[in-house]
C-alpha cells in the first residue's frame, strides 16, 4: 500500500472484476497500478472492492448486491471519488452516479485526468485537451447533473469548467478547431525533425515510471523531469549526445501503460512520431517491478499498434539496486525477498539476459555498470551510421571515459 497523509488527499474507492479474461491475481495487479494512479492523481485509496462475474452488469458494470455495499462505504466514510479499473460506458456511468451520489471514474478518464496536471507546453496541452474531449462527447448528458456544482480534484481537471454549458455541437467544433492546431503543430514538428540532418536518432521507451527520464539526464547531462510518480514526463525531449567522437539524437518519450486510452494514441500521434522515425529503440524496463514481464509485453503491444514493433532495440533492465530476491542459480533467480544485491555477471546468468538481443543491466539511478551501456549503444549506433555512410569512419575510443 502506499502511504500518505490523508489531509492532503481525496478518498477514494477502487472497485475492479474477476471474469474469464481477468483471474482474481490479474485484478490485484491491475488495482495496485490503479492505485499508483489515483496517488499520482491526487486521491487515497480506502477501499477496493472486487467482484466475480463472467458477464459485467450492463446497466452498472457490477452486481446490485455488490453495488449496495459499495454505497454503504461511500456514504459512510465519505468517499470523494470511486474509481473503476474497467471503462465505463456512458449509460453505466449516469447509472451509478445516480445511485452513488459522487464522481464515478474510470481508468480512462484517471489517466486523463493526470495528463492534464502533467501537461506543461502548448503542445502536450493541446493534447490532452483533445483526448479529454473526444472522451467527453459521448458523456454530455451524464455530466448535465452532477457537474453543475463545479467540483474539484480527480476527474474535475481539464479542459476547464465551461463543459458544463458546451452541447454536443460545441465540442464538435472544439474537436475540429484542436485537431486542426495539433495537424499544424504536427508539420513544425515535422521540419524541425528534418531539419536535423543526418544524425542516427535513438528513442527511449518503455512502461510509465520504469526511469526513462533518469537515464536520459545521466546520459546527456541534461535536465529532464523526472519523479516517482506515473507519467511524469509528456513531452518528448530531445538532446544531442557525443559518445566517443560520434554524435547521436537521444529522445525521452511519453512512458506507455496497459489500457492506455485509445484518445491519447490519437492525440499524441504527433509525440510518437519521435518513436516511429527513431533508428533504434532504448526499451527501458524497470527490473524491480514484480509484473516487469506483463509491462515488457504492453510496451511491445503499443509499438506494433504505431507500426514500431519491427525496429532494431535493445531492452535495457533498469534499476537493478532495487531488485531484492534471495538466491540465484544458473537458470534464474529465486522470487523471496532479502536485502542481497546482485553482480553484472549474476545477471546475465538469468533468463533475462536472452531477452531480445542481448539485455543489458543498469541502474541509471547510481550510475550502475553505464560504461557497458554507453559502449553498447555507440557500437549500435556506429553500425548504423556506417551502414548509411559507408565513406565516414569512426575510431572507437581505447577507453570507455572517453564516451562521457
Amino acid at each position: 500500500m502506499i502511504e500518505k497523509k490523508s489531509i492532503d488527499y481525496e478518498k477514494t474507492v477502487l472497485i475492479g472484476i474477476i471474469n474469464r479474461e481477468q483471474s482474481e491475481e490479474k485484478v490485484s495487479e491491475y488495482l495496485d497500478e490503479l492505485e499508483f494512479l489515483s496517488y499520482t492523481a491526487g486521491g487515497e485509496v480506502y477501499k477496493r472492492f472486487v467482484q466475480r462475474m463472467d458477464v459485467p452488469h450492463p446497466k452498472t458494470l457490477i452486481g446490485s448486491g455488490k453495488m449496495q455495499e459499495v454505497e454503504a462505504y461511500v456514504n459512510e466514510h465519505n468517499i470523494g471519488s470511486v474509481i473503476f479499473d474497467d471503462e465505463l460506458t456512458p449509460a453505466q456511468q449516469r447509472n451509478i452516479e445516480k445511485q452513488l451520489r459522487c464522481k464515478i471514474i474510470d481508468r480512462t478518464s484517471l489517466i486523463l485526468d493526470i495528463f492534464a496536471q502533467r501537461a506543461q507546453t502548448s503542445y502536450a496541452r493541446t493534447q490532452v485537451e483533445l483526448a479529454q474531449y473526444q472522451y467527453l462527447l459521448p458523456r454530455l448528458t451524464g455530466l448535465w447533473t452532477h457537474l453543475e456544482r463545479q467540483k474539484g480534484g480527480i476527474g474535475m481537471r481539464g479542459p476547464g469548467e465551461t463543459e458544463i454549458e458546451t452541447d454536443r455541437r460545441i465540442v464538435r467544433d472544439r474537436i475540429s478547431l484542436l485537431k486542426k492546431k495539433l495537424l499544424k503543430i504536427d508539420r513544425q514538428m515535422e521540419t524541425q525533425r528534418g531539419n536535423r540532418g543526418a544524425l542516427v536518432r535513438v528513442a527511449l521507451v518503455g512502461y510509465t515510471n520504469v526511469g526513462k527520464s533518469t537515464l536520459m539526464n545521466v546520459v546527456s547531462k541534461s535536465d529532464v523531469f523526472a519523479e516517482n510518480k506515473l507519467f511524469a514526463t509528456l513531452d518528448t525531449t530531445v538532446r544531442k549526445v557525443v559518445m566517443g567522437n560520434l554524435p547521436f539524437l537521444l529522445s525521452d518519450t511519453v512512458g506507455f501503460i496497459r489500457k492506455l486510452p485509445t484518445q491519447l494514441v490519437e492525440s499524441f500521434k504527433g509525440t510518437l512520431d519521435e518513436v516511429r522515425e527513431a533508428d533504434l529503440l532504448l526499451h527501458v524496463v524497470d527490473i524491480s517491478h514484480p509484473q516487469f514481464e506483463e509491462q515488457i509485453a504492453s510496451v511491445n503491444k503499443i509499438l506494433d499498434e504505431i507500426k514500431s514493433g519491427d525496429k532494431k532495440s535493445i531492452i535495457i533492465f533498469n534499476k537493478i539496486d532495487q531488485y531484492k530476491h534471495e538466491t540465484i542459480d544458473d537458470d534464474d533467480l529465486i522470487t523471496e525477498k532479502t536485502g542481497k544485491h546482485f553482480t553484472i555477471a549474476e545477471w546475465k546468468k538469468t533468463w533475462m539476459q536472452k531477452v531480445g538481443d542481448r539485455a543489458l543491466f543498469i541502474s541509471a539511478l547510481n550510475k550502475e555498470n553505464l560504461d557497458e551501456f554507453r559502449k553498447r549503444v555507440y557500437d549500435e549506433v556506429r553500425d548504423i551510421h556506417v551502414t548509411r555512410f559507408p565513406y565516414n569512419n569512426f575510431l572507437y575510443p581505447e577507453h570507455l571515459d572517453e564516451y562521457s
